[in-house]
């Protein structure tokens, strides 16, 4: 047909058949390799979003934030006490507490000697305190002051705790000689010494007595070999005499 009459075009889709299988699975396989391609990419996506989610919700969050915390291991405190030396803020993120700053607080405490300090998830923080463990009462202006072994000052208390020797220092603590002194003869001391002390006096280190019960009194001078003037004194402690003295272990002294 000549002429210049309008023409009616229209678009039809093409039916498959029309297209060649070889293109076909050409453009199969591109599309395949582009998913494929792309597959790790979104697979990273996919982590990095989980895991962003999941720091955010630990640590950002008051979703698992503190709600209890939990004293273990109090005897001498108030499990209170700790609880506020340790000072850890309600609903702060569990993951965001600073454990072991807590621990040097609860530290500060006289009574306390060691602290271990955890979480349990999803919201507790727990703290086990160990407390000091006297081993001599130190006579006081308004009662007695206890020490531990390692000659730390921890406790006033009003009255001699029963079974407790004294230690007849005037300036106890850790880094007093007289103390270390009056420590280091208490460890050496047998059973039947330590049943029948009443004090340990140390007015000086070369200067150490021991206060026995009805009045009697042993002679240690100073505290180098203690356990052979310790054994020696209990050996003596049958023999008649107000004062044993063992300060020269090798030559002992009764009047």
């Amino acid at each position: 047909m000549t002429g210049g009459g309008n023409r009616n075009w229209r678009l039809v889709r093409a039916n498959t058949d029309a297209v060649p299988s070889s293109a076909r699975r050409f453009m199969a396989r591109a599309r395949q390799r582009k998913l494929k391609a792309a597959m790790p990419w979104l697979i990273g996506a996919g982590v990095l979003l989980a895991v962003g989610g999941l720091v955010w919700l630990v640590y950002g969050t008051a979703v698992l934030g503190v709600r209890q915390v939990e004293v273990v291991g109090t005897e001498l405190l108030d499990p209170e006490q700790v609880r506020q030396a340790a000072a850890i803020p309600d609903n702060r993120p569990l993951a965001r507490v600073d454990l072991g700053a807590a621990g040097a607080r609860v530290r500060e405490l006289p009574a306390v000697d060691r602290v271990v300090i955890s979480r349990s998830w999803p919201s507790t923080v727990v703290i086990e305190v160990i407390e000091r463990t006297a081993v001599a009462a130190v006579p006081a202006k308004q009662g007695f002051i206890l020490i531990d072994d390692e000659g730390v000052p921890f406790r006033a208390v009003k009255e001699q705790p029963s079974g407790l020797p004294l230690a007849r220092l005037s300036a106890p603590g850790p880094f007093d000689t007289n103390t270390e002194s009056a420590l280091a003869v208490l460890a050496a001391l047998s059973d039947e010494l330590r049943r029948q002390l009443v004090a340990v006096a140390v007015p000086s280190p070369v200067q150490i007595r021991l206060e026995l019960r009805k009045g009697r009194v042993v002679i240690w001078g100073d505290d180098t070999k203690s356990d052979e003037k310790s054994k020696v004194a209990t050996e003596l402690l049958g023999q008649k005499g107000e004062e044993i003295d063992v300060s020269a272990p090798t030559v002992v002294t009764i009047r």
